[in-house]
């Protein structure tokens, strides 16, 4: 029980950095300034895609390769759609996955199979879950119009997986 314990509270140290959350405004608001929103939707968008390609080659459920595959696709048109957006505003996006990110991916490129299934559905809970609650409040707080509309867009899609995580990990026990 007590492996059980270590192993479920390692792999929430893991998964926490995909999703980091930006931090908070000098005022001590929750919400963040656009760009941090930008850096922080752009990280997520292509550790996603990433994952999903990941998903897809070392999944062993075909659940798991077949919602690699959804992320992979949305979360690239996601990003695409993003840079529209943040240029409008004269918002920078990043164009490579950050160093925190990188290790998640890392960790879990490093299992296959069940173990990877298992892993992988628990880190798209947690981080979807994360996320979603991030782009609730841009769709509130942003200052671009822009950013507003495209964080109340992008939740659809970020609660279908939420959704779609979550079945995945109650396949997996």
């Amino acid at each position: 029980m007590k492996g059980i314990s270590v192993a479920v509270l390692s792999l929430g140290l893991i998964a926490l950095p995909v999703f980091a959350k930006p931090k908070a405004k000098a005022t001590g608001k929750t919400s963040m300034t656009d760009q941090q929103f930008v850096d922080f939707a752009a990280q997520t968008d292509m550790t996603e895609a990433n994952l999903g390609y990941t998903a897809e080659d070392k999944g062993g459920d075909q659940a798991v390769k077949d919602f690699g595959r959804m992320l992979r696709g949305d979360h690239t048109s996601d990003y695409n759609q993003l840079e529209t957006v943040a240029q409008r505003a004269g918002l920078t996006v990043p164009k490579g996955i950050d160093a925190k990110n990188n290790r998640v991916i890392d960790s879990l490129n490093k299992l296959k199979g069940p173990a990877f299934d298992h892993r992988f559905s628990q880190t798209m809970v947690e981080g979807h879950g994360q996320a979603v609650a991030i782009y609730e409040r841009e769709a509130k707080d942003a200052q671009s119009p822009d950013l507003k509309a495209y964080a109340q867009e992008t939740l659809e899609t970020l609660h279908k997986h939420l959704d779609e995580a979550r079945q995945l990990g109650k396949q997996r026990g």
